[in-house]
């Protein structure tokens, strides 16, 4: 498969394979944040919101991201639990969309993460109350350093309120630039069945 190409015959049955190809080849490619990702949430009467994100497992159950179960992203995918994501990778030329349903991940795999990132992240997941309003810089920097104190020298466990969420998703879009705006894109669908199905978009 040429870098700047994707041909029909470039594809796989299953699209989240060729999403993990891409992914890879982001991240040789040396790009800064190449597991940066949109986020798309919606409440229930269908009112969006977008934030950027990390993607944190590509697998073939699904895309998985962490964060504060008390932030607004949280709440709007406990009130509707389906969200969008895009991955942008520019000097690739190359963007993946994803939709589907949304679950929370088992309490077992978010221990299994939070304790493989820094310990200024893991206080740092206890001392912000995500989405709520902030009096002041310096509230958010004191609770950080109490929390410091009281976990100094020993693990820092996860917060109750923090942990992973995966989209099973039913939609995944691979898009591949090229010159003169004709670019290469399809589209898969799952059925029913489990089964993925693609056809090709006009760019």
């Amino acid at each position: 498969m040429n870098a700047d190409e994707l041909h029909e015959h470039d594809l796989l049955p299953d699209p989240i394979a060729l999403v993990r190809r891409w992914f890879a080849e982001a991240e040789a490619f040396g790009l800064e944040q190449h597991d940066a990702m949109t986020l798309a949430t919606a409440t229930p009467d269908g009112r969006p919101s977008a934030r950027a994100v990390l993607l944190k497992g590509i697998d073939q159950r699904g895309f998985a991201f962490f964060t504060n179960y008390e932030s607004r992203k949280a709440r709007e995918l406990d009130a509707n639990p389906h969200a969008a994501l895009v991955l942008l990778w520019i000097p690739l030329q190359r963007q993946v969309r994803v939709g589907g349903r949304v679950e929370r991940l088992g309490g077992e795999e978010s221990d299994a993460y939070f304790a493989t990132r820094p310990r200024g992240s893991q206080l740092g997941a206890w001392a912000s109350e995500q989405s709520r309003p902030l009096p002041d810089r310096g509230e958010l920097e004191r609770r950080f350093a109490a929390l410091d104190e009281r976990y100094a020298g020993g693990v820092v466990p996860r917060p109750p309120h923090w942990g992973g969420y995966r989209v099973e998703p039913d939609e995944i879009e691979l898009w591949q630039g090229r010159a003169n705006r004709l670019h290469d894109r399809f589209r898969y669908t799952r059925g029913a069945d489990g089964a993925w199905q693609h056809v090709r978009l006009a760019p």
